[in-house]
């Protein structure tokens, strides 16, 4: 919210998020009930002219600018080896933790997550089913398209029980400067609805 309030260029967004996450951190508890349950956060920040991932573990960051065709994020960690902005410790954290020996091709997800990231990408999980479905429409993304993908149940996209989805947001951002940006959102926790 604060980057879409600072900043007018999708770039301008993720500055603003590192600065304020750099400065203050992130944590608390992600539950309104008694149970503990914290994460790291993603971001998809996105403008007219380009878009960008922005993964976070604890205070440290990478990013990855988006280059063309589709993207996604979902509960892990995904930016591997292609980072174009980082925190400027992230590498040198990574190394004295012995995550990273400094000499082979830096991975973010690899190095900061806790589970093996080829595993993540080839399992049924959020991440990999929401990039089949991506994938099957690639080319003729529409608003309606993206909806439906969002409402999917079965893929696990749109979650129900423990863990519920509790809103989805589209956006169509036209080049154009003289065409209006159009923003859907769902009105109930469940955007299957």
């Amino acid at each position: 919210r604060l980057g879409l309030e600072r900043a007018d260029t999708a770039e301008k967004a993720l500055s603003v998020i590192v600065d304020l996450l750099e400065k203050y951190g992130q944590g608390g508890n992600c539950m309104e009930s008694n149970m503990a349950f914290t994460y790291h956060n993603s971001f998809l920040i996105a403008d007219r002219k380009e878009a960008w991932v922005l993964e976070t573990s604890g205070k440290y960051w990478a990013a990855e600018k988006v280059e063309g065709g589709i993207r996604n994020i979902s509960n892990q960690l995904s930016i591997t080896t292609k980072i174009d902005r980082e925190h400027p410790g992230l590498k040198e954290y990574a190394k004295s933790n012995g995550w990273w020996d400094g000499e082979k091709e830096f991975d973010f997800a690899a190095t900061y997550s806790y589970v093996n990231t080829a595993r993540m990408t080839t399992s049924g999980g959020r991440y990999c089913e929401g990039y089949k479905l991506l994938n099957k429409h690639k080319g003729s993304i529409t608003s309606e398209i993206m909806m439906e993908i969002l409402r999917d149940k079965e893929s696990g996209i749109n979650m129900e029980g423990g863990f519920m989805t509790t809103g989805s947001m589209v956006s169509v951002l036209p080049q154009q400067p003289n065409l209006p940006c159009i923003h859907f959102f769902t009105g109930t926790p469940d955007p299957a609805r």
